[in-house]
């Protein structure tokens, strides 16, 4: 990193560290003449060639993703546009208005899709397609299983549960694909003052993005697996994207949104289980009760039946709700 500041012209500021997230990747603050970020993503763990290829189309869209100020590919390092300390998450956290948050947030989906609608659909993303998804789903049973159950699922068993998700996933297909940032909210959003709409929406952490259905990205807003969403929130904001679309029908966009809610939350309870067994991160385990209560309502939906019959067989009560002193225990 000390080399990557000479050649940047800054080797006399000193980097103080951000927060990381749930990835390899580490963020440093410059402080100085010349405030900007470095990011930090270690090969071969990380790659930064995706984060770039995306900030770039969100940028040519009008919309605020930090700008790459200098690159090294090779080593990992990146220097990006420092959007500040503004997250959803603190704001939220020091009391701001939750309405308005969301509003903004939403609206920025909405004029998004519709951009990449009028521009086309951007080519150079990966589609969003059954194997990736069932790749994801997967993390439920081939890391959270075994850690509540004692021992990995036998082949049978895993194999039953993709067989459900390959019976309910055509149904989250929509008429039309979009980009899909796969990680939008609160974390990843800002507000950045002295910009006038959707542009005061910050993103972050958009590398994964790929080519997908229109609904994956607001459930993700709202279906947060790091905080509590109301029940009336998110049916207004539900209902202020679909009046942006009036050429989706209802029935089948909510009936992706539950498919694809449900799919992220099994990923997201393997994941979080991961950061805990593989990388040391036990923190993100608080979460779980939360998620599982997401999921559990998303089950009720009946395309998920197939799903849902798994999951009460070999994950019942109490395997959804160990309290976290035992699964750290």
């Amino acid at each position: 990193m000390a080399a990557f500041l000479d050649r940047c012209g800054l080797g006399g500021f000193a980097p103080v560290p951000l927060a990381g997230d749930a990835s390899f990747r580490r963020y440093y603050r410059l402080r100085g003449d010349r405030r900007a970020v470095v990011m930090d993503a270690p090969p071969p763990q990380e790659d930064v060639a995706p984060y770039i290829t995306v900030a770039a189309l969100l940028r040519g869209l009008g919309f605020s993703a930090p700008e790459v100020f200098v690159e090294d590919r090779a080593a990992g390092f990146l220097l990006i546009e420092d959007f500040g300390d503004d997250t959803y998450t603190r704001l939220l956290e020091r009391g701001a208005d939750e309405p308005m948050l969301y509003r903004l947030a939403v609206d920025t989906l909405i004029e998004l899709q519709r951009r990449v609608e009028t521009h086309g659909s951007p080519k150079q993303l990966p589609p969003y397609d059954e194997t990736l998804l069932l790749a994801e789903a997967a993390l439920l049973v081939d890391w959270y299983a075994p850690a509540i159950l004692g021992a990995p699922l036998p082949d049978h068993q895993r194999s039953e549960y993709l067989a459900g998700w390959r019976a309910v996933l055509t149904d989250a297909a929509l008429p039309t694909q979009t980009l899909v940032l796969r990680d939008y909210h609160v974390d990843n959003l800002m507000l950045l003052s002295g910009r006038c709409g959707v542009q005061g929406c910050g993103l972050l952490d958009f590398q994964d993005a790929v080519l997908g259905p229109p609904s994956y990205d607001l459930v993700s807003l709202l279906e947060d697996a790091r905080r509590d969403v109301s029940a009336a929130l998110r049916e207004a904001m539900t209902q202020r994207y679909l009046a942006a679309f009036p050429a989706f029908e209802p029935t089948a966009f909510l009936r992706s949104a539950a498919i694809l809610a449900a799919q992220r939350n099994c990923k997201i309870l393997g994941i979080f289980t991961r950061l805990w067994k593989r990388d040391g991160k036990p923190g993100y385990l608080a979460h779980i009760p939360r998620i599982w209560r997401l999921l559990e309502e998303e089950l009720r939906h009946p395309a998920l039946v197939p799903v849902a019959r798994w999951l009460d067989r070999h994950l019942p009560f109490p395997a959804r709700y160990i309290p976290t002193p035992q699964l750290t225990a």
